[in-house]
């Protein structure tokens, strides 16, 4: 049987090795690169853009506002179990191929996940009503609620890809669907 503090501890760890790739992806762009090395998801660019988006960013002052965001969240969604934390990885990527399809312009970036997550832990507490589960969407939204009108296209800043934000919230709410508990299931 596992060490639960050795889990416990591999669990924490996962999010800082997550952002390791996005971090050395972007050093290693403003290094040789000059900024011109990004992995984006383009309209007609290859399905691999769609995998190598999230670990892409503009620079390191994008890369900083996601980690920031990236991290609290993921450690939230862990609090769930890895599961969790992989359906919505999953659902992010599955509902990022229709923005790959159908969208007109490249992004990239962890805001997609960022918003996965936050979508995640909104939907989880009002589908479960378990108290965990709405222990987890109060922190949420008192802590993250704040992400929530990039959105809205109107209220998204110039430049950011509200599209983006709005088909990982998407993916985060649908893993939060496919992975719910009633209260008559086993926990």
């Amino acid at each position: 049987m596992s060490n639960p503090l050795a889990r416990l501890g591999n669990t924490l760890l996962l999010p800082p090795l997550i952002l390791a790739i996005p971090w050395g992806q972007e050093l290693i762009d403003q290094l040789l690169f000059g900024g011109r090395w990004n992995l984006p998801m383009s309209p007609g660019g290859s399905f691999l853009g769609v995998f190598t988006a999230p670990f892409s960013h503009g620079d390191f002052g994008h890369l900083l506002a996601n980690s920031l965001m990236f991290l609290p969240l993921s450690w939230l969604v862990l609090l769930r179990g890895r599961r969790d934390y992989l359906a919505v990885w999953l659902w992010v990527y599955a509902t990022a191929i229709p923005v790959w399809l159908l969208w007109p312009t490249a992004s990239h970036g962890l805001s997609g996940v960022v918003y996965g997550l936050l979508g995640y832990l909104l939907w989880i507490g009002w589908l479960e009503k378990r108290p965990l589960s709405l222990l987890l969407s109060l922190v949420g939204l008192v802590g993250f609620g704040g992400l929530l009108p990039s959105l809205i296209p109107l209220l998204s800043p110039a430049g950011v890809s509200w599209i983006g934000h709005a088909s990982g919230f998407a993916g985060g709410a649908l893993a939060a669907w496919s992975l719910r508990r009633t209260a008559h299931s086993e926990p």
